[in-house]
């Protein structure tokens, strides 16, 4: 199978390099053309100066960008390599009528289309154990299904175009809300004067326990941030949900207020530090 994937960031460099190890024929491109360098010495496979060239000849296109400007900008100009009966897999996190009318462009060319976000973070693409959560057509999930588990422990159809993106907004809103709670815990924790490797040992095996508590907890209690999925993609994600909200009624009264406190973050200077800073903001220090 011959692969190509635009977007070499924490997340792509990664994934991409899992398809490399599957075997595959794979062709990177990324707007940064040292990080598509370090990519092709790490791994087998080849780099391409343009998005097109990448493209060209390709079973199946991966994206995985920043947001939905670049989706458009270099989907725009890798439409022409892009080779009919191929797919796009969009792993970015963007918003539900961008993979809407995506699909509907690569679909009156005979190109199929699936939005797939992931989650997991980067630890999750470095280990090859993301959860994709696809939008799009049946048939051309079950095609892409074999690359994508190059990566993936978890690959879910979630219905047709946008589900992927509307399920990836779901997961961000219950990250969010965790995140402040834990926040909020283990600065009651230490404003109390407990012990907060015998608070982890007493709860992280209750109701309160969560990939979030495992994984954050002790982290935020010595204040290191610097490292994981950055304050400034949340309130990206969350500016998605906020928004497809907005249309669909749905009220989201908790997610409106913890982005505003990401925010707050913003301006304290920690845009690029890991969301589990929100307990930074109850300091009031960065």
């Amino acid at each position: 199978m011959k692969v190509a994937f635009l977007g070499l960031g924490v997340m792509g460099y990664p994934m991409a390099g899992h398809l490399a190890a599957r075997g595959m024929d794979v062709v990177v491109y990324n707007r940064n053309a040292a990080k598509s360098a370090a990519w092709t010495k790490a791994y087998r496979g080849v780099a391409a100066a343009r998005p097109k060239e990448a493209a060209s000849g390709a079973d199946i296109v991966f994206t995985c960008l920043g947001d939905d400007p670049d989706v458009e900008a270099v989907l725009g100009a890798a439409a022409d390599g892009i080779s009919k009966g191929s797919i796009v897999v969009d792993h970015t996190t963007a918003s539900p009528s961008l993979a809407r009318r995506l699909a509907e462009r690569f679909g009156a060319k005979g190109v199929g289309f699936i939005d797939a976000p992931v989650s997991g973070g980067q630890a999750g693409a470095e280990a090859g154990k993301l959860a994709v959560m696809c939008g799009g057509e049946a048939f051309d999930v079950d095609r892409a299904r074999p690359a994508i588990a190059a990566y993936a422990a978890r690959i879910v159809h979630v219905g047709p175009t946008g589900h992927g993106q509307l399920c990836k907004a779901v997961n961000q809103l219950c990250i969010a809300g965790l995140l402040q709670g834990l926040a909020e815990g283990v600065h009651f924790a230490q404003a109390s004067g407990l012990d907060l490797d015998r608070v982890f040992e007493a709860i992280s095996g209750g109701a309160a326990r969560s990939w979030q508590m495992e994984n954050r907890m002790k982290t935020m209690a010595e204040g290191r941030f610097d490292f994981g999925f950055a304050v400034d993609w949340m309130r990206k994600d969350l500016r998605i949900a906020l928004e497809e909200a907005r249309s669909n009624g749905a009220q989201l009264p908790v997610a409106a207020l913890i982005d505003q406190f990401y925010a707050d973050i913003q301006a304290m200077g920690g845009g690029r530090l890991d969301t589990s800073s929100l307990i930074k903001r109850l300091r009031k220090r960065i």
